[in-house]
């Protein structure tokens, strides 16, 4: 369990525990630098080992932090250089101090989202395991961290820390003080009150004081309307939930959950179309408030910031939190039904049409995490043909469990509702085993072992037709002529841009990325729009395909097959009750 209460309870039993002690200044904000010293005070080995996190909370791969960070110096509290070795390329061994170990260093940071940290004249957008070392054996100190603000720049400091004194926070522990990004700007602030709770929301943009209170008005919709789904809001630490956005254009798209915060980034202004593309991120990381960071994957508790964290439940901790992600919208009335609706065509087809399905169940995907999760890597990968995202996977799985539930009489938010009762509201972590227990406990041992055993342990595909019917929609396939690769222009020609699909027309004549098109059926081919007009408008079942690769000429016969994608629309002829099925589903609560 991962409760503020335990750590001031850890801390009454200790008594006068000591503090760690952290300060950042931003001098040379201009060129991305901060400058950082960290006091560790009743040091009792003889040698300390101060560590950078290789990962943080929320994010399943390894990010080596370590890599911004230079001019290390440890000293004792006389300020005389200590002896220092490297062992390993994320941590220094501090030896024959006097008790007090005296850490400063140099961070270069330049990029904002959820993950990293930026510094520049605009803001200091800190995550915390981007930012600031730690000694791992003084993980349960508590923790005290002052931030030398730019007034010069009108800097006020937005986070979930106590708040102490000016610009001075404090956290009970090490896994608090890393779940804790902080925002450092000239932000506006706006805030409501729920169910005796404060709600603020902290922008860091270019936009007027108007903007920001339509945006504000729907993020307070959307917030009631998750509320909803669980009957009641989480106990947040302090009586607040912090919402951390910044949306500027020196910053990366992304969205990142945290106990009783999140960070929400993008490019676009409020007025640049981020109004509508925006607001989803923060749907999606508000309801994690509930799903992922109370109702909790057992494999994630304790979180490792030395190693890559997995758990074979992010179709549930993140698909169904996708799932919520879109209703939730148009419950708060951020989207029409007919936006929803059409708005699943997308997802549904990327999952469902998948090779990947034939290497891979929903666990087995959540498994890949570590690799794909903001991930990097220089050498390439099969994933087209091996991978479908758990964040879609799950979705579409949400999708389909509410709807198979509703034909019961029930629904998918007394059964998440059921989750928080169980694990979230006691912070007592789940494990696959526990989501089918309680589904059987909602809805029956068959119901409940079949969906499983179809969907969760297997991949296959649920009765969509029969799910949408229900609730007045319409499934139906293009059947316009399939080629099974994507294309893209380039100073060479037409290249095919990614691994061909498996299965498709394209891999079947042996068509692979990186080969350049250079006609069909004789017809020289340049662009994209090209390419696309001629494959749809082939009245013959083949096609001859002249490519170029690696310098040399070939040709291949393409045996066009029909598209298999969908298309998901309102059904206008659909029954009194299928519509009113669809309006207890997507209806304000």
């Amino acid at each position: 369990m991962r409760t503020i209460l335990l750590a001031f309870l850890f801390l009454s039993f200790i008594g006068n525990a000591q503090t760690n002690t952290y300060n950042i200044s931003f001098e040379n904000a201009v060129h991305h630098e901060a400058k950082v010293k960290i006091s560790f005070p009743e040091v009792k080995t003889n040698t300390l080992n101060i560590r950078m996190s290789r990962t943080s909370p929320g994010r399943y791969a390894l990010h080596e932090f370590v890599k911004n960070v230079y001019d290390f110096k440890a000293t004792n509290s006389k300020g005389e250089e200590l002896r220092v070795e490297r062992k390993d390329p994320y941590s220094w061994q501090v030896s024959d101090h006097d008790g007090t170990v005296n850490i400063a260093y140099t961070l270069f940071a330049n990029r904002g989202d959820g993950t990293y940290s930026q510094i520049d004249e605009t803001h200091a957008h800190l995550n915390i395991p981007a930012t600031f070392m730690y000694a791992e054996e003084f993980q349960h100190r508590p923790i005290r961290v002052n931030f030398e603000v730019r007034e010069d720049l009108n800097w006020k400091v937005a986070t979930q820390l106590k708040q102490e004194s000016g610009t001075t926070y404090s956290a009970p522990d090490l896994y608090y003080f890393m779940d804790s990004p902080t925002e450092i700007s000239d932000f506006q602030m706006k805030s409501f009150e729920l169910d005796g709770q404060e709600i603020q929301f902290a922008l860091h943009h270019k936009g007027t004081a108007e903007e920001f209170a339509e945006y504000f008005d729907q993020v307070e919709r959307i917030v009631k309307q998750e509320e909803a789904v669980y009957g009641e809001l989480p106990e947040f630490d302090y009586g607040k939930y912090t919402f951390l956005a910044c949306y500027m254009p020196n910053v990366y798209g992304d969205g990142m959950e945290h106990r009783n915060s999140t960070i929400l980034t993008d490019k676009e202004s409020l007025s640049d179309g981020g109004m509508k593309g925006n607001i989803g991120t923060v749907a999606h990381e508000f309801f994690h408030a509930w799903n992922v960071e109370r109702i909790r994957p057992a494999e994630l508790e304790p979180f490792d910031f030395s190693e890559a964290n997995m758990t074979g439940s992010l179709w549930f901790a993140e698909g169904f939190t996708s799932y919520y992600t879109g209703l939730m919208l148009c419950r708060a009335q951020v989207n029409t039904p007919k936006e929803y609706i059409e708005g699943l065509t997308g997802t549904f087809n990327y999952v469902w049409n998948s090779p990947a399905l034939q290497h891979f169940n929903p666990i087995e995907m959540s498994y890949q995490a570590p690799f794909v999760d903001a991930a990097t890597s220089v050498d390439p990968t099969n994933r087209e043909n091996t991978f479908v995202s758990y964040y879609s996977y799950g979705s579409v799985l949400g999708l389909a469990l509410d709807l198979s539930l509703r034909q019961q009489d029930l629904n998918l938010d007394d059964f998440m509702k059921l989750m928080w009762e169980k694990y979230g509201k006691t912070e007592v972590a789940y494990k696959i085993a526990d989501i089918e227990s309680t589904l059987k406990e909602y809805a029956g041992d068959e119901f409940a072992s079949e969906f499983f055993k179809k969907h969760i342990y297997n991949s296959e595909m649920p009765d969509y037709k029969n799910l949408f019917r229900s609730v007045g929609i319409k499934l139906e396939r293009k059947g316009s002529n399939y080629f099974g690769a994507s294309v893209k222009e380039t100073e060479n020609g037409l290249v095919i841009s990614n691994n061909t699909f498996k299965g498709s027309p394209a891999y079947k004549a042996g068509l692979a990325s990186g080969d350049i098109i250079i006609s069909i059926d004789e017809k020289q081919i340049q662009t994209k729009e090209e390419f696309e007009s001629t494959i749809e408008n082939s009245n013959s079942n083949s096609v001859k395909i002249n490519f170029e690769r690696f310098g040399e000429k070939k040709i291949t016969e393409v045996k066009l097959g029909k598209n298999p994608a969908y298309t998901i629309s309102l059904d206008e002829d659909a029954s009194k009750e299928a519509l009113k099925n669809r309006e207890s589903w997507l209806e304000a609560k």
